[in-house]
């Protein structure tokens, strides 16, 4: 296994919950908890790049997450440091060395779907064609709804604030079990998949033997995600668009959606789901 990048961070995240008064139907007073939300603007080598919308609860990963899936970094090893600064609402990152052409890769840009309005920068469905996930490997049907009831007894913001979108990442315990790695919240889901992209590129963590879960809608932008992260398996409380579907079609990803409680919906690739039980 290689060495982890050796990248100097500031450690700057904030309060992501706050107390105010709100007053109810009644016309009764009371306090209740509501998210954050900064506006975080990333310079790379001095060169402003995007600002986005977040919580702030882990605002290095994010960067680093959202470079990477941007192509606009190709190894966490290119670069020397990432430092937050709340006071001027930016995050500095520089680089030991630079092989991107980053003005053409910002030339075309596209807004997607995400909370907030996402971006994604240069041909990414395009380069899609590239990716290919290998067959396998199996998840049980016990595995998944032990994942799912593990995101619905989870300690969260949105239980607390609402407001907010999860992404966790699991791996395999043993042969039906699976062990939360990342859960990560914020004001948009392509935030949360970016922190946690960031964390495994941190860590040196490959896509290929891990579960992906997410709150939000699995759209094109998401699906592009877990691609380029080798995760084969992408699973949502919610739905897919049409655009979804066909990236995972393209790339061999096994899509799950509506998973709730024991019940889910496989879109694609269903022949890594080992099924366990008989339909009633």
């Amino acid at each position: 296994m290689a060495a982890k990048p050796n990248i100097q961070m500031s450690n700057a995240s904030v309060p992501v919950v706050h107390e105010v008064e709100v007053m109810d139907e009644m016309g009764r007073l009371k306090r209740t908890h509501i998210p954050g939300e900064r506006p975080l603007t990333i310079y790379l080598d001095k060169r402003e790049v995007v600002t986005l919308m977040t919580l702030g609860s882990a605002p290095e990963a994010l960067v680093l997450g959202y470079l990477r899936n941007q192509r606009l970094v190709e190894s966490p090893d290119d670069i020397e440091s990432i430092q937050v600064d709340w006071e001027t609402d930016s995050a500095a990152v520089k680089t030991r060395r630079s092989t991107v052409d980053i003005d053409a890769l910002t030339s075309k840009r596209v807004v997607t779907t995400g909370c907030g309005q996402g971006t994604m920068f240069g041909g990414l469905i395009e380069e899609m064609d590239s990716i290919q996930l290998p067959e396998g490997p199996a998840l049980s049907q016990e595995a998944i709804v032990t994942l799912i009831d593990s995101i619905r007894t989870h300690d969260s913001i949105y239980k607390k604030s609402g407001s907010v979108h999860a992404c966790a990442v699991f791996e395999r315990d043993g042969k039906d079990g699976v062990r939360l790695l990342h859960f990560i919240e914020d004001v948009g889901r392509h935030n949360a998949v970016d922190s946690i992209s960031g964390l495994m590129w941190l860590a040196n963590k490959q896509g290929k033997e891990l579960i992906f879960f997410t709150t939000g809608r699995l759209t094109s932008e998401m699906v592009i995600k877990g691609a380029q992260m080798g995760i084969p398996f992408l699973l949502t409380r919610s739905g897919v668009t049409l655009m979804g579907l066909e990236l995972a079609r393209k790339t061999n990803l096994t899509i799950l959606s509506r998973c709730s409680g024991k019940h889910f919906e496989i879109y694609n690739a269903p022949e890594r789901v080992v099924f366990t039980q008989k339909p009633q």
